[in-house]
């Protein structure tokens, strides 16, 4: 799988990779909790298993997306009239406006207002252009698109 990515996600996740590679080096360096406390399972040694195994999954995660990733670029000239995955698209439904940002998956968010070219919305706004309106969401809501902006990549 393939994952569109701006250059800002791209530097969060290699630090992020950093960070953790470090933490589980420091995990693995220190003391384990032995196995049993007094015949039982002790909890330290749950506990730290449990951390250990939860940042070598993420750390598998975003391996796979730094070894599998595109960073988002602008597109060419005479197709940034459109809207395609890194625009900022500004839109108006009935006398609200609001601005939005199409991203790829793993930057999506809806309370920063970036939605996933890959959701609903998403997939109903790439390709349209300034003054089409777009049909989303069961309820079917209307959005006219006002204006279309491409940042540098």
């Amino acid at each position: 799988m393939e994952y569109f990515i701006t250059k800002k996600k791209l530097k969060e996740l290699e630090r992020e990779h950093e960070h953790l590679k470090q933490m589980i080096k420091e995990e693995v360096a220190r003391e384990v909790p032995s196995l049993l406390e007094s015949g039982d399972l002790n909890p330290d040694f749950t506990s730290y298993e449990e951390a250990l195994e939860q940042n070598q999954n993420r750390l598998e995660e975003i391996e796979n997306v730094l070894k599998n990733h595109q960073i988002i670029k602008k597109p060419p000239k005479e197709d940034r009239n459109k809207v395609f995955l890194g625009a900022s698209i500004i839109l108006k439904n009935n006398k609200n406006k609001a601005e939005y940002k199409i991203v790829g998956t793993l930057e999506a968010n809806p309370f920063e207002r970036k939605i996933s070219d890959e959701s609903p919305a998403g997939r109903a706004f790439i390709g349209k252009t300034v003054g089409e309106v777009v049909s989303v969401g069961p309820a079917q809501a209307t959005y006219q698109i006002l204006e279309i902006n491409y940042e540098d990549a």
